[in-house]
Formats: structure tokens, sequence, C-alpha cells
């Protein structure tokens, strides 16, 4: 079978017990970086020298069917250099490529980033979204903010040391300065900080440089509170399209979360002159 392990994001003494059988156990292992894995091994104080396959972002998908082969003869443990594979680290395609071939795949589950800044972060956790690593290029990241501005799930995202400020600044800009967020960096590492507030004031704090592997955790956006006369005006202009007036108010009450019933009782007011 093809066996994802997640490996610590920083603190070794997150190391499973069942990571640790696993990398005594295993007779191949593909890995993001092998060196990486090779020093995880040494650190673990574990003896086994597993035969190492390479499976990075530049050749998964040219090495998902030679690894889903080995995995029909002996487990495959498949680990990348922190955190989960598949979780914006390599390891989908070859998910994709073992269900395929009706080859099992299991998980060893383990550290994880985006939960642990996200439980740090102070915001809602009821519901949420991951959205890796925004675009490097202003425009696309702009458009890719633009989309989740009114998301009323709390995001998570990656960013760079080096984009971290402008990153910031750019969410502030597209979500409004006051929205409530926080950057987590150096997650269980020596020197692990959160850092909360208003968008405007952590893109401040970020322009005098920050360190370390960081995520971003955004507040999602208050709803909208919907105009009665307006919600209305839609209702009425759904029925004089041919559509019948229960359902017009059902559509519209669904996307401006008013009182179904209510939207449909004043429509009739209205048509009725009354």
């Amino acid at each position: 079978m093809i066996i994802l392990a997640a490996t610590p994001i920083g603190n070794l003494g997150d190391a499973s017990p069942r990571l640790r059988d696993a990398l005594a156990q295993a007779t191949v292992v593909a890995s993001e970086d092998t060196r990486v894995t090779q020093r995880l091994l040494a650190a673990l104080g574990i003896a086994n020298r597993p035969r190492l396959i390479p499976l990075h972002e530049h050749n998964e998908r040219a090495r998902a069917a030679e690894i889903v082969d080995h995995a029909r003869d002996s487990d495959v443990l498949v680990l990348t250099d922190a955190g989960m594979p598949t979780v914006s680290d390599p390891g989908f395609p070859l998910v994709e490529a073992a269900i395929a071939a009706d080859v099992q795949v299991t998980c060893i589950p383990g550290p994880s980033a985006v939960v642990t800044a996200l439980a740090l972060s102070g915001l809602p956790t009821d519901r949420f979204a991951f959205e890796g690593f925004l675009p490097r290029k202003h425009g696309d990241r702009a458009r890719r903010l633009a989309d989740l501005a009114d998301d009323p799930r709390t995001l998570v995202f990656f960013e760079a040391p080096s984009r971290i400020h402008a990153g910031l600044a750019d969410l502030a800009e597209a979500f409004g300065g006051d929205r409530r967020a926080a950057v987590a960096r150096e997650l269980t590492k020596l020197h692990e900080e959160v850092r909360r507030g208003p968008l405007d004031e952590l893109a401040e704090w970020a322009g005098h440089g920050v360190r370390g592997e960081i995520c971003i955790v955004v507040a999602g956006a208050e709803p909208k509170q919907a105009d009665a006369a307006e919600a209305l005006a839609r209702v009425q202009a759904l029925v004089a399209g041919g559509e019948r007036l229960k359902h017009a108010a059902a559509e519209v009450a669904a996307d401006t979360g008013l009182g179904k019933r209510e939207l449909y009782e004043a429509a009739l007011a209205a048509r009725d002159g009354r």
C-alpha cells in the first residue's frame, strides 16, 4: 500500500510512535528531499536505511506510476519535508494514480501547520478553508483575494518571508484593514510566535521583516445586511421573467438570508397594492 506519513513541522518530539515504527520498518520511502529524510532518520536514532525515491513537485507525475508499481509488492512510505504529504506539498498525483490502479492508500496522521496555526489564531474554527500560497504576481494575487473577500469562512494561507509584508498589505486592501487576522511563524520551534490583530497593523509590523515558516490566518467576512427593498425588487424581477413567486422568494431568501415567507408575503402585498 501507499502510506502517507506526517512528519514534524519543527519539534522532533512530535514524531509519533507510528511514524517511528514505519521509518524503522520501511523498505521503500518516497520523499520530497532524500537528504531531509536521511537527517530525520539520524535525528530520531533510526538505524534502518530504506531505499529512497525522490518525489517532488518537478517529478511527481512522472514517478507516480513507478511508485504505485512498488506498492503492489510492498508498502511505500511517502514523506514530505514537514507536515502531511499532499497538503501544499507533493503527493496528490501519487494518490490519484494509486486510487486509479486500485492500490490501497492509508495515512499516518500527525503535525500540520494549517490546523496548528488555526488553533492558535484565536479566530473561529468551525468553518475554515486552506488557500495555500497566494500567487506571486500582484495582479494575480489581487484577483484571488477579490474572489475571497466575501467568504464567511476563516482562511488560512502560507507565505514566504520575502513576501509576507506585500501579502498582508494586499489582504488589508482586499478585505479591509480592520479584518482580524493572525500571523503564526516557526510553529512548534524554539522561536514560535503568533501575532494577532487587524490586517493593517500586521502589515505594518511585517514591514520591519519577518523570518521563518509563516502561516496567515484571516477571519471570514461578516454577513452583509440584506436590503429588504432590494431583495423584494429581485423577487419581482424573477417573477416578471416567468419564475413562480414561491420559487423566486426561495431563491432570493437563500442568497440574502432574509425569510422566504416574508419575501413571499411582501411580493403578494406589492402585487395586490396593499
